[in-house]
């Protein structure tokens, strides 16, 4: 090892060293530990995905998930086909019937909303879940299919521990004024817009 290789690694182990004094420091005082409302927004891809990721975290831990999908019904998806295997520690269900413009019928769509709407509001008063993922819920209140105010009360009205997951694009400021963690999803490049279609395992 060459004098100059010596005095990098020293400078480098001194840098190191007082990076970790300070993020020790940081973590002492973080504390609390709460249920969070977790939020995934924007146009790009991979806020389902980032929901189910959470949701394998928890069901990892022995945490029992609920999962209500508001748009997802028709498909045969693969997170579902896994996520089934764990009845005990997971319930998923597809409540939506597709897109609105699939649907073109807005009662049915309401309907929809209103079902899903209320299992999950069963969920997120049971104790016994530890995490529910409310996907594509953005986009049921983006059209006002539900009452944003409702939805509001009953997720601050959630037992301590239980956190709350919401995906979708376009999600609206009071919710995500509430949310304890937001991450806004932006497209940088898709490949449908090359004419490249859902596929397998990536989508669905």
């Amino acid at each position: 090892m060459t004098e100059d290789t010596e005095d990098l690694n020293a400078r480098h182990h001194e840098k190191m060293a007082k990076k970790k004094a300070v993020r020790d420091r940081m973590l002492a005082g973080k504390t609390i530990e709460k249920g969070l409302l977790i939020v995934h927004t924007g146009t790009g891809k991979g806020k389902t995905t980032a929901a189910i990721g959470l949701a394998i975290r928890a069901i990892g831990r022995g945490m029992k998930v609920g999962i209500v999908q508001f748009v997802k019904g028709a498909w045969d998806t693969g997170e579902r086909t896994i996520l089934e295997k764990f009845p005990a520690l997971c319930t998923i269900r597809a409540m939506g019937e597709g897109f609105t413009w699939e649907t073109q019928d807005r009662g049915r769509d309401i309907k929809a909303a209103e079902a899903a709407w209320t299992l999950a509001k069963e969920m997120i008063a049971d104790p016994s879940y530890g995490m529910v993922v409310l996907d594509e819920l953005n986009i049921v209140l983006r059209y006002d299919y539900l009452a944003l105010e409702d939805v509001l009360r009953a997720i601050a009205a959630r037992p301590p521990g239980l956190h709350v997951v919401v995906t979708g694009r376009n999600a609206k400021e009071p919710l995500i004024e509430a949310a304890d963690l937001v991450t806004d999803m932006s497209l940088v490049k898709h490949p449908f817009r090359s004419g490249i279609k859902a596929q397998k395992g990536i989508e669905f």
